[in-house]
């Protein structure tokens, strides 16, 4: 576990927003879930699964997340890249 006090441990939320900033390297905005160490680390200070966990903070809009190979990344709320929906991708091709 962390060295720190148990009152002064973060929650899951502040976990995940501090590591997206802190590991980011710009010009990024994202971390990748694994390469960046991030899911060992959430298991080393919680003893708790980060997948479910970023799941649930991408459900309540606390941080977003994007498929990536081996992983996903993490994002901050605002600062993924947008996804192209279908008929944007049909206006690129000209159809």
């Amino acid at each position: 576990m962390a060295d720190q006090e148990e009152g002064a441990k973060l929650t899951q939320a502040e976990f995940v927003k501090k590591a997206i900033v802190s590991l980011r390297k710009n010009p990024y905005k994202g971390i990748h879930s694994v390469y960046s160490g991030f899911n060992e680390a959430f298991r080393a200070y919680f003893n708790d699964d980060p997948i479910k966990w970023t799941n649930q903070l991408n459900g309540e809009g606390v941080i977003e997340i994007r498929p990536a190979r081996g992983g996903i990344m993490l994002y901050l709320p605002g600062e993924a890249p947008v996804r192209s929906t279908g008929k944007d991708v049909l206006k690129k091709m000209g159809l």
